[in-house]
């Protein structure tokens, strides 16, 4: 099934500049966005739809592709089948409206949970992949520093490891209630109890080691499996392995951000890889079949009589892994025809002979067709 074009989608010319692309997917994200659309399945596939289209244009290497190639030159692009996926793609680039470190609670301090307790903080850490270790799928190792409950006193801040004593302030209820006079009357207000900060209990007797707030540093070394297909910004979770919450507050989570290394050779379009190969004119004109890299190594390809300059061939197979389905995409190759900037003697003399024997035998200019070989 043809997708729609990602132009029309955003209702943009094909060569409106970059803002002009951002702003008019913000304004079609906002929209069909789902908190303005409560259970309108029709505006939900619209957001997905407008967020994919956003997803290539705002990218000048897919944009490029997708404009010389069509539908096939972003055939890795992830389609979104789930709505948090096209959620967390909106407000990476739109953090006003709640952005990715904001969703994650990144650096910041521990979060509220019910009950009083606080959660630890979500923290982040980096891993840099090859195009290689992407095609496949790989296993990374982390060295990761992150708080855990205190030995000494096992978490409870306590020294000893007893625990923390009801708060006099709230009566354990971790708020307060204050009332204010207004020129409307009495406004009553419900606030964090500020003896012990919302969470109902106080330490008394703190323990010396962690000075009472129950965590201590440490760092852990975790195994991370990255899946085929991921490319920079794609974010691996693991659950409850960042920092431990104060005074047994539960643990916050660890998001492994993925950084794509650029490949000297390839230049990446969603699943797909494109590499250029250089002939001679001999090889072009006659055929051959001629060595390229390919991600797994070296493969050969048949290059057919006549072949003109930029022709692009299909290598099935040959791309990377898919992260939302089965299979790899494909290699695209693109063969230039090599002019040397020097010639030998006898190269020379032949390339004088061939000059006199093809002597109003060159075409009139038209338009190119660079197709793609299936």
């Amino acid at each position: 099934m043809t997708k729609p074009d990602y132009y029309e989608l955003l209702e943009v010319a094909r060569d409106a500049p970059a803002e002009e692309i951002k702003r008019a997917y913000r304004k079609q994200a906002l929209k069909y966005h789902p908190d303005r659309n409560p259970g309108d399945k029709t505006a939900e596939a619209q957001f997905k739809a407008v967020t994919e289209a956003y997803e290539v244009l705002s990218d000048a290497e897919k944009r490029s592709a997708y404009d010389r190639y069509g539908e096939a030159g972003v055939q890795g692009q992830p389609h979104y089948t789930d709505i948090s996926e096209a959620l967390r793609a909106f407000m990476r680039d739109f953090g006003g409206l709640g952005g990715f470190e904001d969703l994650f609670n990144f650096g910041g301090g521990p979060s509220r949970v019910r009950g009083g307790a606080r959660q630890g903080r979500t923290l982040k850490a980096h891993v840099t992949l090859t195009l290689q270790e992407i095609a496949e799928g790989t296993t990374k190792k982390l060295r990761i520093r992150h708080r855990v409950r205190c030995r000494s006193c096992r978490g409870s801040g306590v020294r000893g490891g007893g625990s923390p004593s009801v708060c006099r302030e709230c009566g354990g209820a971790g708020q307060v209630q204050r009332v204010a006079r207004s020129i409307l009357g009495n406004m009553m207000t419900v606030t964090d109890c500020p003896a012990c900060n919302g969470e109902g209990r106080v330490v008394v007797d703190a323990c010396s080691e962690c000075r009472g707030e129950g965590l201590e540093s440490t760092e852990e070394t975790f195994s991370v499996k990255i899946p085929a297909g991921v490319s920079t910004g794609n974010f691996i979770p693991l659950r409850g392995q960042g920092d431990a919450g104060p005074r047994g507050g539960p643990a916050g989570d660890v998001y492994v951000i993925i950084e794509e290394i650029e490949d000297p050779i390839f230049q990446r379009v969603g699943d797909d890889v494109i590499t250029d190969v250089f002939v001679t004119y001999a090889q072009a004109a006659l055929g051959d079949r001629v060595e390229v890299p390919t991600l797994d190594g070296k493969a050969m390809l048949k290059i057919p009589p006549g072949t003109q300059s930029h022709r692009i061939f299909r290598m099935r197979d040959k791309g990377l892994g898919r992260l939302h389905g089965s299979g790899r995409g494909d290699e695209l190759v693109r063969v230039i025809v090599h002019t040397p900037e020097k010639v030998s003697k006898q190269e020379k003399k032949l390339l004088e002979e061939l000059l006199q024997l093809q002597q109003g035998n060159v075409p009139p200019p038209r338009k190119g067709d660079y197709g793609i070989e299936q």
